[in-house]
């Protein structure tokens, strides 16, 4: 990537992950909203583009080979990891998170009030992403290997109940906007989340584990958003989709 002119911010991230830590610095969402511009990004908060561009730029040229670049993997083998890492990350966290916060609300709650809108709020996103992410497991990802298949191995496919693949991913796109504004909100009743003075040990892993949850669904977010999904469209594109015969 030689401009910084036109990029999206997820374009960036999707070519060098390592650039999403100076979006986050910037407080810049390079996943649910990374289809911005830097410019566009820094109007809405404020910032001068010109010091993101920079930093950006310091991280680009930087060489490490410490990042795996994800962007290269075959989609199939992308879809695999993100499942294995990513889905059973949400799946056992969830587990653990929502026993922590419902054992705070019992004893804290009575101080901290605002215990019980963050448990709330987590227990709708744990609930939310487990449908969500079955979804995903179930219609779009088959979907999107047999595309892929078909497309190794020279074959055409049978079109899909849903039509176009774009249509499942626009739905998997709004829930994942919904989710990034669920865990800004959880973030805010937090303050970001920093325990009170007065957190015990259990108050203090909670919160750090819902720091780490959102970290991780940023980055899940970002594989799906600016890598797997803009493939499975150009792959729709490259081959004769046959209707089904009734």
């Amino acid at each position: 990537m030689n401009t910084l002119e036109h990029p999206t911010v997820g374009e960036f991230v999707a070519e060098d992950f390592r650039t999403a830590a100076v979006f986050s610095k910037y407080g810049i969402d390079f996943c649910c909203k990374g289809n911005r511009t830097i410019e566009q990004a820094c109007e809405k908060k404020g910032i001068d583009p010109e010091e993101v561009k920079k930093e950006v730029l310091q991280v680009l040229n930087t060489q490490t080979g410490q990042e795996i670049d994800f962007k290269s993997w075959p989609i199939d083998l992308l879809i695999d990891y993100i499942e294995k890492t990513h889905h059973r990350y949400v799946e056992e966290k969830s587990t653990a998170l929502l026993f922590y916060l419902d054992k705070l609300c019992k004893v804290h709650g009575q101080r901290h009030p605002e215990l019980f809108e963050i448990a709330l709020h987590f227990k709708i996103s744990a609930g939310e992403l487990a449908q969500h992410m079955k979804k995903e497991e179930l219609i779009l990802f088959p979907f999107v290997k047999k595309m892929y298949n078909a497309l190794r191995e020279n074959n055409s496919i049978e079109q899909a109940h849903f039509g176009t693949v774009s249509n499942p991913i626009a739905m998997m796109m709004d829930e994942h906007d919904n989710e990034g504004e669920r865990f800004r909100i959880i973030a805010k009743l937090t303050n970001d989340y920093n325990p009170p003075a007065d957190a015990c040990e259990t108050y203090k892993v909670t919160f750090a584990m819902l720091k780490e949850f959102e970290q991780d669904l940023h980055k899940h977010i970002h594989l799906e958003n600016n890598i797997v999904f803009p493939k499975a469209k150009e792959m729709e594109t490259k081959f004769n989709i046959i209707e089904p015969i009734n």
